[in-house]
């Protein structure tokens, strides 16, 4: 049975602006929100955690009997949807359970990725590609709206794996997987010639690429081949290099 609220002061629209707005308050409480009815299909389909449902008059979508509905009208929606042109629908979901880090040949590492299009896409990307990745430190929050919106829903649809460089650095070396960064040095070879299926390889942050105690004490030094008067690539892109590179056997 569907609820309706109209206040934008109610308790439950102030906690989906806070769980928006603060990566503390989501990790806290154990939710997430995204929105669009595009979105909400996919974590209809794929996602076993869909708690909340808020509606705007008029939007219908088919849901699971146990997810809580509630109908507000289109101005209460416009308060709390993230999106300048609101589709009708923000929704709620329940945090998975953290997935263990299991190291892997074939594997994509994110160091400090920081903008939410970028981890997105890369997240997105890789569901595509089915391509293992795992998230170090100084990485935006991948259930953050923006990430969401970004990846499609690929967080809906594959568990997302966080660990640290000294945990990954440990795993690797002990299971035998060699560990490659991507790096704009005269050091990098070509990474078509390399065994990428059987490495990992990490992508730094936009900024200030792969950090150096990760530089000093990988296996090996990669460069995407480009134009000479192109300086470097977007890291999203790099990673879809990488990762198509990947498949390459």
């Amino acid at each position: 049975m569907e609820e309706r609220i109209t206040s934008r002061k109610n308790a439950l629209l102030v906690r989906v602006r806070k769980l928006l707005s603060s990566r503390r308050e989501r990790e806290a409480a154990g939710l997430f929100v995204s929105d669009g009815t595009k979105l909400l299909s996919e974590a209809v389909r794929w996602y076993s955690g869909l708690d909340t449902v808020i509606l705007s008059d008029g939007i219908q979508v088919q849901l699971p009997e146990q997810v809580r509905v509630i109908r507000v009208p289109e101005d209460v929606m416009a308060s709390i949807s993230p999106m300048e042109s609101p589709q009708g629908a923000v929704f709620l979901c329940r945090m998975p359970e953290k997935t263990p880090f299991v190291p892997k040949p074939g594997m994509l590492l994110l160091d400090g990725i920081q903008d939410p299009g970028n981890l997105g896409t890369i997240l997105r990307t890789a569901d595509a590609l089915d391509t293992e990745v795992a998230l170090l430190e100084g990485c935006a929050d991948p259930y953050s709206h923006k990430v969401v919106r970004s990846g499609m829903g690929a967080v809906f649809r594959r568990p997302v794996v966080q660990t640290t460089w000294a945990c990954a650095r440990e795993a690797f070396r002990s299971a035998g997987i060699p560990i490659a960064v991507t790096a704009l040095s005269e050091r990098a070879s070509d990474l078509r010639r390399a065994p990428l299926e059987q490495m990992a390889v990490v992508i730094g942050s936009e900024g200030q690429g792969v950090r150096q105690e990760i530089l000093q004490s990988s296996d090996a030094e990669l460069i995407i081949p480009m134009n000479p008067r192109c300086e470097s690539l977007n890291a999203a892109i790099a990673s879809a290099i990488v990762m198509w590179q990947m498949k390459q056997k």
